[in-house]
């Protein structure tokens, strides 16, 4: 048969899952690949090396990241730890706060900012209150102007107040206190009274705030929605003025939101249009909210289903619930959703799904569409997400410790998924004016990173000085590790760290140093039919070349092992230069037969800390019949 010749000009489907390789059928097995490690896909469908790691600051234990813009000049990352909060600006600390929640307890944070203001909250824990002032950080609960109240107790318990005013007892008919209701408050008749102590199940101490009708027993009691006894708020979010909370521990499925423009204001007073407003979410399955979103609409994402919320204005009377599909949302850590040019992007609670909720004007209503359902494998228990909006670039760290990386141009109808992998594991992502930073564990330790543009290696450090030295230190984290070293722009050999420092030989004025990752592009298998039907003969690659943009090493395996692609130098004596950068085709003949047609005719791979940028691939086939 003579030779096929096929040229891949893209690579806009990403990595396809195993169970794709019989659907040659599919357009996505047209552009996309069957493995692509530590590459981002372009939009105009190359591949290209992922950025390195910058190690910015090591910490105690596992992290949660929490991004803060105050306006354009001025954005910061929030780091949360057991007990801590760490606000960096740049790559400096500028403030360091202690909180009230526990290691174990960040997978269940949920945060929301406005203006100089951030909220977290957590069902067991105070809501908190981060606060950026000309003075500098503070952190405080939540001060309720007035709060939500809601009725726990069966309807038939009456209490009974021992006076009016002052400082009084209150006897409940059947046991409804725990120690919990310490320091919450309640409304008799309207009039509310603040718990100093709880001698039993069945009475209190109290304060009186408001003066009460009378002394006699009532039914016409509830008590505060959120206290230690009842839970505290599981999300929140700013809508229309208006702050909204999701839930809580005991009224999981319940929304609230504030007086329009009072923010800690949730009296429901006679329903006037500002007044604030609370309802149930009421339907045939669980919903226990896991987050809100304000979009188009509020969106309420739950366990068991997504919800949108409308009305314009929110007012008591003309705020409506709509469920529109039946996903859910994950029950055993807040993943927040993501707004991707108009969509807002949520992680299923199955744990293999990533979901664009997106409106459409044609039905009026939301859709759900499965953005991993080409990339299953790659999709694994996500637990951190952040959407890069200058490079256009989803970051879903995952359970395992890897970063699915999704490329999504809706209009241009690019999906496409590559994985990242590091010496360690991914824990956290976080994205804040364009830089991405992710909390690492290697080896049991945690740190702080962030990509950056122009570093090849990760955890790394760069260092210069005016006259070429051979001991470059400060690189303690690192105390006993291999590491790569990129010397006045060339690779060295690798070293080890000892006493925090490395020595090189010979010396450079500026160097880079870290661990060295590798990058793989590995194509699907390929499809090839004949004029009489597919075909099943052994196959033989003749030729292929590989087009380049400004790439600096190449490494390719044809069958026989990698093997590295000399590119041209101008003069071959400056073995310590930085090699040239190439732009153009490199052609590799390939040889001998294979039966095996799962088996890859080509790979680039390589850990060679420089810049690899591939556009295209043109393979010459040759089959027998």
């Amino acid at each position: 048969m003579p030779a096929v010749k096929r040229a891949k000009t893209s690579f806009a489907a990403g990595e396809l899952a195993p169970e794709l390789l019989g659907r040659g059928d599919l357009r996505a097995f047209e552009n996309g690949a069957r493995r692509l490690r530590n590459v981002f896909i372009q939009p105009t469908g190359g591949v290209t090396r992922r950025p390195g790691l910058r190690h910015v600051l090591p910490l105690p234990g596992a992290a949660r990241l929490v991004p803060f813009e105050f306006n354009t000049e001025q954005t910061y990352v929030m780091v949360l730890t057991d007990g801590a909060l760490r606000v960096l600006q740049g790559d400096a600390v500028v403030a360091t706060l202690a909180g009230p929640w526990s290691a174990a307890m960040l997978p269940q944070l949920g945060f929301t900012q406005s203006a100089d203001t951030l909220l977290l909250v957590h069902p067991a824990m105070l809501p908190q209150r981060v606060t950026r002032t000309l003075s500098g950080w503070t952190i405080a609960p939540w001060t309720f102007v007035r709060e939500p109240f809601f009725r726990f107790a069966p309807l038939s318990v009456a209490l009974t107040p021992s006076a009016t005013g002052g400082f009084i007892t209150i006897a409940a008919s059947e046991a409804v206190f725990v120690p919990g209701h310490l320091g919450a408050r309640l409304r008799i008749g309207g009039k509310r009274v603040v718990v100093t102590a709880v001698p039993s199940a069945t009475l209190v101490n109290a304060a009186v705030e408001e003066g009460l009708s009378g002394t006699a027993a009532t039914t016409d009691w509830d008590e505060a929605a959120f206290s230690n006894a009842r839970g505290w708020p599981v999300s929140c979010g700013f809508h229309q003025d208006r702050l909204v909370v999701g839930g809580s521990r005991d009224l999981p499925n319940r929304l609230w939101f504030s007086r329009t423009g009072d923010l800690f204001n949730f009296d429901t007073g006679s329903g006037l249009d500002d007044e604030a407003i609370d309802f149930g979410l009421v339907s045939d399955q669980v919903n226990a909210i896991r987050g809100v979103f304000s979009g188009r609409h509020l969106q309420v994402f739950t366990s068991g289903a997504e919800w949108m919320v409308t009305g314009d204005p929110l007012t008591p009377s003309s705020i409506q619930l709509n469920r529109q599909t039946r996903v859910g949302s994950p029950v055993d850590r807040l993943v927040p959703p993501v707004d991707v040019d108009g969509a807002t992007v949520f992680v299923a609670r199955g744990g293999q799904g990533v979901h664009e909720f997106a409106y459409t004007d044609v039905s009026q209503a939301y859709q759900a569409n499965d953005l991993a359902i080409l990339a299953r494998h790659i999709v694994s228990t996500p637990v951190s997400m952040a959407y890069d909006q200058r490079a256009r670039l989803l970051h879903m760290v995952m359970a395992d410790g890897g970063i699915g990386t999704l490329t999504l141009y809706r209009a241009e109808q690019v999906t496409a998924w590559t994985r990242q992998e590091t010496a360690g594991a991914f824990r956290a992502v976080a994205e804040s004016d364009g830089t991405v930073w992710v909390v690492t564990e290697r080896d049991g330790a945690f740190a702080l990173e962030r990509f950056e543009h122009g570093l090849a290696l990760d955890a790394a450090l760069t260092g210069s000085a005016p006259a070429p030295q051979d001991a470059w230190s400060g690189l303690s984290y690192l105390e006993g590790r291999e590491v790569g070293v990129l010397a006045d722009g060339a690779p060295r050999d690798s070293a080890t760290v000892a006493g925090g420092a490395v020595v090189i030989d010979p010396a450079a004025n500026s160097v880079q140093i870290g661990l060295s990752y590798r990058h793989e592009v590995e194509p699907l298998p390929p499809d090839i039919i004949t004029p009489s039907a597919a075909a099943t003969g052994p196959l033989r690659l003749v030729a292929v070349t590989f087009r380049l943009l400004a790439t600096s090493a190449l490494s390719v395996d044809l069958g026989r092992g990698a093997e590295a692609v000399p590119f041209r130098r101008l003069d071959t004596s400056l073995l310590d230069a930085a090699p040239p950068s190439f732009t153009g085709d490199v052609t590799l003949r390939g040889l001998g037969w294979r039966r095996d047609r799962l088996r890859p005719l080509w790979r680039v791979e390589g850990d060679a800390p420089l810049p690899m940028t591939l556009l295209s691939v043109t393979t010459e086939i040759r089959m027998n019949d």
